[in-house]
């Protein structure tokens, strides 16, 4: 294990844990931490990334922003802001932003504090002029590179571990490109890199490739983002995936490919595949809502269940439990239904006034649960907290029995890649058997997919597609070094 990551520091404690998951949002469900989104070559780029921010909206909802070149006067501007990505920009904010190349980023914190210091891109001057850096994902190994830093003379000006690769850049004596390259050799982690001075743009995935990023093709330029369906939104066309350890360098000479790393094991994110990512979205060529039908109906063949509805939890379950349904030839019903304008302002300290506002967000449908056997189709489980509340909801409506299913198999180990997730003694599957799970969460029944079921759902007919996940956070499997004596690592 490397000097740097025995070194990494209990930064997820205590109080400062709580400011994650749980901080402004009833429910516990996990959190993915940003999406970020390029333009290079292509008139009027900004708009482009507002209708592509817009669209990665799900991935981060606490602050946006974007950076902006010019590239016939190599004019530099920006703007970011607290919110969603329609509060923060207006067109008066979009038209402040000419040029032709973009990268644009959305937030959600996780250990990084909630501050407009921390919202990205990050913007830097140094000595070859404006720098700004936007990235999804977390360095695990950021503290110890930020404390060497800091013992030789640097500044931070965040708590966010995305601001070590610029200070790497800024110290390196060599060009922008060269030193960018060996910034990224520093890092170890899960993350997709935007970097983008006045000429150049450098996009840039981790050597096992557990943070997504596509590149698309509109009007003679090119487009970079967490998703596909933020291309579809453009109007861009689908190009490739950025492969793991590869680097692209784009400018007015124009795209040329680079690794700064060799392919180390290949190993997207599992939970891109069962709740992060949009339905409408391929990750490795595969889509999201037909992955998500074959784990409802994998998820039936190993836990059949004599019911009378199925219904799933809004909005990522609801792909599974129609496969669920499909399958089983039970009724698939809207028995749940979100309500999805109540924001997050409701939520006060009282228990009381908490569970009121679990009702506001999330809503039983009496007349068709009243009386029924329900199949509660849902993602995963991570404290149980969440699926207590549903359950009851569901009989508090009349459900005569609820019997749970989860698409995944138990979530039991910390992610240190940029997924939110409790210290490993918070996660229930981490201390409890399936039995007392169920006895937890008040459900008749409780069934998770296998593992091999979850990888065969995934892969469709790709036999071999386990060679392309991280399930660390089901099997401990983890695809870097790791500190397991650190509750988690600093996020961006």
């Amino acid at each position: 294990m490397s000097d740097e990551i025995k070194q990494l520091p209990k930064l997820w404690t205590g109080d400062h844990y709580n400011e994650g998951i749980g901080r402004d949002d009833i429910f516990d469900k996990l959190r993915e931490e940003c999406g970020v989104f390029g333009v290079f070559g292509i008139p009027d780029a900004c708009s482009l990334g507002y209708y592509g921010l817009h669209a990665l909206q799900h991935r981060g909802e606490e602050s946006a922003g974007m950076a902006a070149v010019d590239s016939a006067t190599g004019k530099f501007t920006h703007y970011r802001n607290m919110g969603l990505v329609k509060e923060v920009f207006d067109q008066q904010k979009l038209d402040g932003l000419p040029g032709d190349r973009v990268i644009g980023h959305v937030r959600y914190s996780t250990a990084g504090e909630s501050k407009l210091a921390n919202a990205q891109p990050l913007i830097f001057k140094y000595r070859d002029g404006d720098l700004a850096v936007a990235t999804n994902g977390n360095i695990v190994n950021a503290p110890s590179i930020r404390k060497e830093l800091e013992s030789q003379g640097s500044i931070f000006q965040t708590s966010s571990d995305t601001e070590v690769i610029a200070h790497l850049i800024a110290r390196s004596s060599k060009d922008f490109v060269s030193a960018a390259k060996d910034a990224l050799q520093r890092l170890i982690g899960g993350f997709a890199f935007l970097l983008m001075t006045n000429d150049k743009l450098v996009v840039a995935s981790d050597p096992n490739g557990l943070r997504p990023l596509v590149m698309g093709r509109l009007a003679g330029g090119y487009v970079f983002a967490s998703e596909t369906c933020a291309l579809e939104t453009c109007g861009a066309e689908y190009e490739r995936d950025v492969q793991p350890g590869e680097m692209l360098v784009l400018d007015r000479d124009g795209l040329r490919l680079d690794r700064f790393d060799k392919l180390e094991r290949r190993a997207t994110c599992a939970m891109e595949y069962i709740y992060f990512a949009r339905p409408d979205s391929d990750i490795n060529g595969i889509n999201l809502h037909s992955a998500r039908k074959r784990m409802g109906q994998r998820l039936a063949l190993e836990a059949f269940i004599d019911a009378d509805i199925v219904t799933g939890v809004p909005d990522s379950s609801i792909s599974a439990a129609i496969g669920y349904a499909e399958q089983t030839g039970i009724p698939y019903e809207l028995g749940l239904i979100k309500n999805k304008y109540t924001g997050r302002t409701f939520i006060q300290p009282s228990q009381e006034l908490r569970e009121k506002g679990v009702k506001m967000k999330l809503s039983a449908v009496r007349k068709v649960v009243e009386g029924k056997r329900v199949v509660m189709i849902d993602d995963s489980i991570v404290r149980g907290t969440t699926s207590l509340r549903i359950v009851n909801l569901l009989r508090e409506a009349g459900a005569t029995e609820v019997h749970v299913c989860i698409t995944s198999p138990p979530f039991k180990n910390p992610c240190y890649y940029g997924i939110d997730t409790p210290d490993r003694k918070e996660l229930i599957a981490s201390t409890r058997t399936v039995e007392e799970i169920r006895t937890t969460i008040n459900a008749d029944s409780l069934h998770f997919l296998s593992h091999d079921g979850f990888i065969e759902a995934v892969g469709g007919n790709d036999g071999e597609f386990n060679r392309g996940m991280c399930l660390a956070c089901f099997d401990n499997d983890y695809p870097t070094p790791v500190d397991p004596t650190s509750e988690k690592s600093c996020s961006c």
